[in-house]
């Protein structure tokens, strides 16, 4: 399999994973962090930015899994790099969010 599958396959997870958070949020009406609000990553944006940012990385995880080689779930191959990227992009947003909503996120600022 060519690696660049693999790298795909590796960010449509993280892609994938990232769009959950935000289009659960903007769907309860809630605010959360976008790399839109001020200051970016730490101030809150609307729900409506939050679906509209959710559904952008939804896409952008469409097209990075389905548009790269023949991806199959089935296979250990495939799916592992996309789980590893999810996996490491809901670590990362546990701890960097869990600063800001009483989760066990990391204590320094």
């Amino acid at each position: 399999m060519n690696w660049l599958h693999v790298v795909s396959y590796f960010f449509g997870g993280a892609f994938a994973a990232n769009a959950l958070p935000h289009l659960v949020s903007g769907m309860m009406g809630r605010a959360f962090q976008t790399p839109f609000a001020t200051p970016p990553g730490k101030g809150l944006s609307s729900s409506t930015v939050n679906v509209l940012w959710g559904f952008f990385n939804a896409a952008i995880a469409y097209l990075l899994i389905d548009h790269a080689g023949v991806f199959d779930p089935r296979v250990t191959i495939h799916i592992l790099p996309f789980a590893l990227g999810a996996l490491l992009i809901c670590i990362f947003s546990a701890r960097h969010f869990g600063r800001f909503h009483g989760g066990n996120g990391s204590t320094h600022a």
